[in-house]
This record gives C-alpha cells, structure tokens and sequence, in this order.
C-alpha cells in the first residue's frame, strides 16, 4: 500500500449497512479491480462480499458459499467476479493454479486474506480495511489510486442523493451504460413504482481538436444533465410522453426519474414491430408541426439554449468516415485532395437542405423508443435519451428512426413509415415532400457516414467492438439514399476511392 495516498472512509452502524455497501460497490468496481478485503474474523468481510455478488447477479437470494475450503469461488457475471479467500493459502506462486492472473483481467476480484499474497495484486489494488468502533459497528476505509477511490467516492453519493430523496434503503440495480459517459440504475423500494437513476456528471474533458473546441463542442453534445431537464420539460410541454423527473442534483449530475418500462419497439426475435414504429412517427409528425423557443429556463438561475445542427456540425460529423472507416477500409489515411473534395461534396450538399427549424431529438432509435400498451395516441411512445437535441432539419429525426442503426428495417417498412410521416404533414401550410426526400436522403447520407466511422472509432479507440455488428446495416443503408440523384456526387466520390457500398 506505500504511495498510496488517497483514502475514504465509511461508517457501518449494522450489519444492514455493510449489506449496503456491498451493493454500492457492486455499482462501482468494473474489470480489472482488485478489492482487497482486510479485517479480523467477524468484521464483516464475507457479508459485503456476498451483497456485492448477488447485486451484480441481479439475485437477492443467490446461493454464494464461502471460498474458505475451495480458495476461489468462480461467478459468470457482467463483468465476471472471483471470490478468493487466501487463509489456507501456503504461497503466493500459488495463485498461478487459482488463475489469479486471468480471473483479474477479465473481471473483478475480491480477495479476503489479501496479506497472504501482497506482492501478488498489483499496483491497482483496492484495500478495504475494517476497524471495530466503540458502538459495535465497523468502520472501513477504502485506500487505492484516486481514479478507482473517485468511483467509490461516487456510488457512495448516489446512495446519499436516494436518502435525501425518500429513497432510504433502496436496491440499486445496473441498468445499462450508454456509449458515451453516462449510467442508468433501476432503484427499489417496496411497495413503491420502480425509478431510474440517472447519473450523468459534467462531461468529461476531452482534447481540444478544431477551433480551440473540443469533439463534443464541435457537434453541440450536452456538456451536464440541465440539458436533459430542458429537453424534458420542452417535450413534455409539447405534448410527448417522457419521464417525469422526481428529484435532481443538477451539480452532481444526478437525476431520479420515471421508469416507462422495458418493453420496446422490436419483438422477441429483435425484429421491428411496424405499428409501434408507426406510433414513432406519429410522435414525429407532430413534433415536427410545432415552433420551438431555442431558450428554455430551468429554476432561476440556469437558461438552456438549444444549439442549431448548422452546417459546421453536420460536416464535422461526417468526416468520422475520413478519419476512421477510410483507414479501416483501405488500410491508409485519406490524401489531402481526397479530404478536400469530401469537405467540398458535403459543403454543397448541407447547403441543399430546405429545412433547418426543426427540433432534432438526434437519436430517435429503438433503444430510445417505450412502448406503452396501456396509453393513448401520442403516449403509446414513451422518449428516452433525448438530452442532445439541436435545432435542425426534420429529415435527420426520419433517418433515425427510419433506418434504424440497431435493427434491420426493410426498404418496404422504410417507404410505409415515410409515407405515414408524409400522410400526417400533408395538409400543413407550406409543407413540401419533394424537399423532405432531397433532406431525407441529405440526412441520411450524413448521418450514416458518420455511423460509418464511429463504429470503427468505438471499436479501435474505446475497446468496443460490440458495435462492429451494425457495420453491414449501416453500410446498406447507406447505399440505399445514395441512389437519391442529389447524391451523386458523394456515390462517385465513394466508388472512385473503392469505397463503394451495395444495398
């Protein structure tokens, strides 16, 4: 433990509480942490270990026996989990047989005993010491490098941000965590309707790249979680259905909110439902009806501006095609005459865009879209995810939804889809659908370019390759709009760098 020099401390009254931290912790520790349990017999080492085990497992009343006797208790979790428990441990090299080495880098250890193989846990080890108090309750404090204690640090305010907000007690189970920085929990209480939690702090820095900007910036993504609540209380204002915000903590970035459930806009088998797609863009058609104020004020002190997808944006985005899927494709970086006559391509193309007053909910998509079976019109559709919204065109919503990255969506549910979405605006003063096809495919083209180069990006930067399974998709729909004779230019570009794309 020399060098280390960031420590915190946490007081357990009953054995309640230790369950407690357990289950905190199970929010906090990802792959790749070694929490080192240190304590006397009775202090409780087994008990948290248990908690954060079953919290993980999602299973309340999951049998986890004691590694006393086997040394290591081995769980098929997300991430994975490796109970050990090294008192009957006669060496260190022993842990070689026990897989230490490979159970770390694939998930999370817990290790009871931990002085029996010190030298062994390496430098990111997270010790966890107990200490008895003169009321018979425990105090235990956390020692490790300060981005690992930050993470406790955190999960440890989410819990006191549910007490202040008549959560006391509450389960906390992981959610998901989306591709940025933010992470949702479902939080418990009996006899009470399930809430999410929202923990979404003040984004994180990033390199500053173009213009004194960082990425972020460039494209206008939501620097802290007031843009949520803005865009909630727009939309709600607007008639849509979104979660009711019951308690927020806009200086920590935590947000308690309504659960709209689980149940989705594709069946069992991941295929898309047409009506509840339809019921998507009914919400659309009626968004897109509507003037939108660009200033909305949230408390007294904070208006929140929403920021136009102007043409700088659009275009900073579609370069991720440049920057990471040419190389992926060809296995080289783009010329600067090649860089040039893309930027020129898709300056000219922004600029034949007829509509730019739209609210543009940006990722209006399956993982963002609730069905809700027991609601009319409008609320059958229940909007999630929506704290990036800009003003801009329509047509960038439609491709969303219409070409869905996440699931197939076949070119004859993409026409009846467009085709309601045109049945529903028709009769509004102005309205042109021959200028919404140029934007669709505008859109489209632009949006999935950029899909093009951030699922290579996630993959070869961030350690997510998950997302490579939306590649084939992404790429046929694109063909798809490229077909569009505005397009042309961009079709060339691509077939002339054999970058070409088949629908």
């Amino acid at each position: 433990m020399s060098g280390i020099a960031y420590t915190l401390s946490v007081d357990l009254p009953h054995e309640a509480a230790t369950r407690q931290l357990g289950e905190d912790l199970a929010l906090a520790l990802t792959r790749g942490d070694c929490l080192a349990l240190e304590g006397d017999l009775g202090a409780g080492k087994s008990t948290l270990a248990r908690a954060m085990i079953r919290a993980l497992a999602g299973n309340s009343d999951m049998d986890v026996p004691s590694p006393t006797f086997t040394l290591v208790q081995l769980y098929d979790l997300l991430p994975p989990v490796a109970h050990f428990d090294l008192y009957r441990l006669g060496d260190s090299s022993e842990l070689d047989e026990l897989g230490f080495d490979d159970a770390l880098e694939d998930g999370i250890c817990l290790v009871e005993w931990p002085k029996r193989a010190e030298d062994r846990l390496g430098k990111g080890v997270i010790w966890l010491s107990y200490d008895f108090t003169p009321d018979g309750g425990r105090r235990v404090t956390f020692t490790g490098a300060e981005a690992k204690i930050s993470r406790i640090r955190r999960t440890l305010s989410i819990r006191q941000f549910l007490t202040e907000n008549g959560m006391t007690g509450a389960e906390r189970r992981f959610l998901s965590g989306d591709a940025d920085y933010r992470a949702y929990e479902y939080i418990s209480v009996p006899d009470r309707p399930r809430r999410i939690l929202m923990d979404s702090p003040q984004r994180p820095p990033t390199p500053v790249i173009r213009d004194g900007k960082t990425y972020p910036e460039l494209v206008h993504l939501a620097q802290d979680c007031r843009a949520f609540i803005a865009i909630d209380q727009l939309l709600n204002d607007m008639g849509a259905l979104v979660p009711e915000i019951f308690a927020a903590d806009p200086a920590q970035g935590l947000l308690l909110i309504e659960d709209l459930g689980e149940e989705g806009v594709l069946d069992e088998n991941g295929e898309p439902i047409a009506e509840r797609y339809r019921a998507a863009m009914e919400v659309l058609a009626h968004l897109h009806r509507q003037n939108v104020s660009r200033e909305i004020q949230i408390g007294p002190h904070h208006t929140h501006r929403i920021p136009d997808f102007d043409a700088a944006a659009m275009g900073f985005e579609t370069e991720l095609l440049l920057d990471w899927y040419l190389p992926w494709k060809l296995d080289r970086q783009a010329t600067g005459p090649e860089r040039q006559h893309y930027h020129a391509i898709w300056a000219d193309l922004i600029s034949r865009i007829h509509d730019h007053s739209s609210l543009v909910l940006r990722d209006v998509h399956s993982p963002n879209l609730l069905w809700q079976p027991e609601r009319q019109g409008l609320h059958r559709i229940g909007l999630i995810d929506f704290q990036d919204a800009m003003i801009g065109p329509a047509a960038y919503d439609l491709a969303s939804l219409v070409q869905d990255a996440r699931v197939t969506i076949e070119p004859d549910l993409q026409q009846q889809l467009l085709d309601h979405y045109l049945a529903l605006r028709k009769s509004q003063a102005g309205f042109d659908s021959d200028a919404l096809a140029q934007d669709f495919a505008i859109m489209a083209a632009q949006r999935n370019c950029k899909l093009l180069g951030l699922w290579v990006r996630l993959m070869k930067r961030d350690g997510k390759p998950g997302y490579m399974q939306h590649m084939p998709r992404t790429q046929r729909y694109l063909a798809s709009v490229l077909t569009h004779q505005v397009m042309t230019p961009l079709k060339t570009w691509l077939e002339n760098l054999g970058l070409s794309v088949e629908s």
